[in-house]
């Protein structure tokens, strides 16, 4: 009876793995530490996003209150009805900025392939050099070739056309580009076009059946940069495109700021940055896998 009593009133022993150590403690503390940094940061960045669509929410007199409303009293389409229905529609810019984007993605995919399969895969006198150059293109900042481009378009009865915007648009974009390519086709083994050699491919058949495949995140990657730098572009279009009828979105916007008075039509612009960002998020969403992969092809060899 008294061994029995004993044993009942003992303390349960833990095993050592179940006591935490000071290791194990300082690795919560640091992940806890980490993850809140990361979801201040992130609730700072998507604030002003947030902000933006409840204002373009908001009804139009709420929209331009001050001191300004974070929550709407009530939901109102009132200030997408307003830019629906300024100058042409918005319908007409949405199509200007969707077409010059898709030249855009369309000629820089071409041109960047070319380019960054000739670079990785052939051998040629100066080939080093002229990378190098175009390398060095990425250090000239584009407002400083304005003037001379608005003179080259205007020689070649380009200016004030969707197609003349879409090539500047594509010049800016082809060094960077050309530089994911090249790392994207370097991250292939050669050992693949030695095999496709072999089974009769010629270089266009082999890149088009063989290369683009195995190179499709880095394609996907340059396309993505391609798509939000021609649909977010501002300075190039204000200055190149002096006809209202080719206006894109961001151009149409500067115009619509002003409310009465002068003052900026808040509620109106707001709705406009809604719509810009939306095809802008869902692009990148979708394609956010091959994006990463396309920004690390090549970063280890």
């Amino acid at each position: 009876m008294t061994n029995s009593v004993h044993i009942a009133l003992e303390a349960p022993v833990l095993p050592v793995d179940a006591v935490p150590s000071g290791k194990v403690l300082r690795h919560r503390l640091v992940n806890t530490a980490y993850y809140t940094v990361c979801t201040v940061l992130a609730l700072m960045f998507l604030f002003p996003i947030a902000w933006s669509c409840l204002t373009a929410l908001e009804p139009a007199s709420e929209a331009m209150a001050s001191p300004p409303h974070y929550w709407p009293s009530r939901f109102s389409l009132e200030n997408f009805i307003n830019l629906a229905q300024y100058s042409q529609g918005i319908g007409h810019y949405l199509w200007n900025s969707a077409s010059i984007a898709l030249m855009t993605v369309s000629a820089t995919a071409v041109l960047s392939t070319l380019g960054g399969y000739g670079f990785s895969r052939f051998r040629f006198p100066g080939r080093d050099l002229i990378f190098m150059l175009i390398l060095s293109t990425l250090m000239i900042p584009f407002q400083s070739i304005l003037n001379p481009l608005f003179i080259l378009l205007r020689a070649m009865h380009l200016q004030d056309t969707k197609v003349g915007l879409a090539l500047v648009y594509t010049t800016f974009q082809l060094p960077f580009s050309v530089f994911m390519m090249r790392n994207a086709f370097d991250a292939v083994p050669r050992e693949i076009e030695e095999a496709a050699v072999l089974d009769g491919c010629r270089p266009l058949t082999m890149l088009r059946l063989v290369m683009l495949p195995l190179v499709g995140p880095g394609l996907v990657t340059v396309c993505l940069f391609a798509f939000f730098g021609s649909w977010n572009e501002l300075l190039a279009a204000l200055i190149l495109i002096s006809d209202a009828r080719q206006f894109t979105l961001p151009v149409m916007l500067l115009n619509a700021q002003s409310g009465q008075l002068g003052a900026v039509n808040w509620g109106l612009m707001q709705a406009g940055i809604t719509l810009s960002i939306l095809p802008c998020a869902a692009l990148f969403l979708l394609l956010q896998r091959y994006y990463i992969h396309g920004l690390v092809a090549g970063a280890v060899k």
